[in-house]
């Protein structure tokens, strides 16, 4: 009995030491944010622009009525065709708003930081962020497991990755959720959504913002908290390099990951 006191003493320890050192990390990047912000020349790049504003709230308002539209429904049923679908949608809808971007004179690949950092270099930095932020989002869910229990119910997509018995039906999930959905979700709410609130309000609401519509469209309740902060650290990321395929390596890495732990259930709980 008193050694398994004093290893869950333990365990409690090393789970506060790493939670400590992600909290200064992330502390830490925002404050360099601020410190070069405070001390940056003027842009030279042109930015974002009330045109830019007006495609951003349409896109929000769509996002909102899907989420609207989920919530209503009982149950969300998840098929390949969807998955196909979906991936279809996405890759149109960068298209259109990369077209929109250029049509409107904005250079997308410097403002994005597309050539800032060589591929290497943003992989390292993603996972090594990604890593940090590990701890933050275990607590966030850890939280939310308190405060509304433990569901058994889970994203539409990891469903379908649990229920699939086909290798092709994976493949089709992995190439989605590693490839694509990093790809989309972070040019369209990390670099266009959160460059256009950042703005008009500020980076801090900016950041809140978008990672609140972020965790929201994925339309799954105990899934928000943790999302919410994964959505913050993948924004703090991207502000911090100057470059989105940052966030981009951190989402795809993180999406891999979840799909090892529902592969490999043994392995990830170990």
């Amino acid at each position: 009995m008193a050694v398994d006191g004093s290893f869950t003493a333990l365990n409690a320890l090393v789970d506060a030491f790493f939670l400590g050192i992600s909290v200064y990390v992330y502390v830490a990047l925002s404050r360099q944010i601020s410190a070069r912000s405070a001390n940056a020349p003027p842009a030279v790049t042109r930015g974002f622009t009330w045109g830019d504003a007006v495609l951003a709230i349409v896109l929000a308002s769509w996002f909102v009525l899907n989420i609207t539209a989920a919530g209503a429904q009982q149950t969300l049923t998840m098929r390949p065709r969807d998955l196909i679908a979906n991936a279809l949608f996405s890759i149109g809808l960068i298209l259109f708003v990369a077209l929109f971007l250029r049509f409107r004179g904005i250079d997308v690949k410097s403002l994005a930081g597309f050539a800032k950092l060589g591929l290497r270099r943003a992989v390292t930095t993603g996972a090594v962020l990604l890593l940090a932020a590990y701890p933050l989002i275990i607590m966030a869910d850890a939280l939310t497991q308190r405060a509304i229990g433990r569901n058994s119910e889970h994203q539409g997509i990891v469903e379908l990755f649990n229920t699939s018995r086909n290798l092709e039906q994976r493949v089709l999930i992995i190439i989605l959720a590693v490839a694509i959905a990093p790809i989309a979700e972070e040019f369209l709410f990390r670099f266009f959504l959160y460059g256009v609130l950042k703005r008009y309000f500020g980076r801090v609401l900016a950041v809140v913002t978008n990672a609140l519509l972020f965790a929201a469209v994925h339309s799954h309740l105990p899934s928000l908290a943790p999302l919410f902060v994964l959505g913050t650290c993948f924004t703090i990321a991207f502000e911090w390099s100057g470059s989105i395929l940052v966030s981009m390596t951190m989402h795809a890495l993180f999406n891999a990951l979840t799909l090892v732990s529902l592969a490999f259930p043994e392995f990830s709980q170990q």
